[in-house]
Parts: structure tokens; C-alpha cells; sequence
């Protein structure tokens, strides 16, 4: 994917917010709180066990998924729990 570049702090933006920032009143721009997903899409990180090719399978969103195998002796905890 495409990353950012290094920030300059040179854009008009930046120089407005760092002249508007300085001296005493605290924070004077809104700061974004209110996250608007609760869940996140869980996502199995598939792997071929002959020519190890990898791929990714998306699965619903959940706030809570576990991941469990079925042996003889009983149940054993295979990838562990996400949340």
C-alpha cells in the first residue's frame, strides 16, 4: 500500500495550527474521539502446508472469537483467543 510521506510542517495547515497552538487556551482544533466501528472483521491467515502459500480469509465481526481443535484426548486450544 501507499505510505505518507515524511511531514514537512511547511504546508499552510500546519504553520496555521502551530500559530493558532501557541501560548496559553489548551487545545484549540477538535480531536476526533468518537470511534465509530466496536468490532473489528476477523481474518484467518491461511498457509498451504505443501507449497506454503499464504492467504487471507475474512470471517464476520465479532467482539469475541475463539479458535479450537477437536483432537482424541480431549479439546486443545489450537490459535488462541481474539478479541
Amino acid at each position: 500500500q501507499y505510505k505518507t510521506g515524511k511531514k514537512t510542517g511547511k504546508a499552510q495547515g500546519d504553520r496555521r495550527y502551530e500559530k493558532k497552538q501557541k501560548g496559553f487556551g489548551g487545545q484549540t482544533k477538535p480531536v476526533f474521539h468518537k470511534k465509530a466501528k466496536t468490532t473489528k472483521k476477523i481474518v484467518l491467515k491461511l498457509e498451504c502446508s505443501k507449497c506454503k502459500a499464504k492467504r487471507m480469509k475474512p470471517i464476520k465481526r465479532t467482539k469475541h472469537f475463539e479458535l479450537v481443535t477437536d483432537s482424541k484426548k480431549g479439546k486443545s486450544e489450537c490459535g488462541g483467543k481474539y478479541r
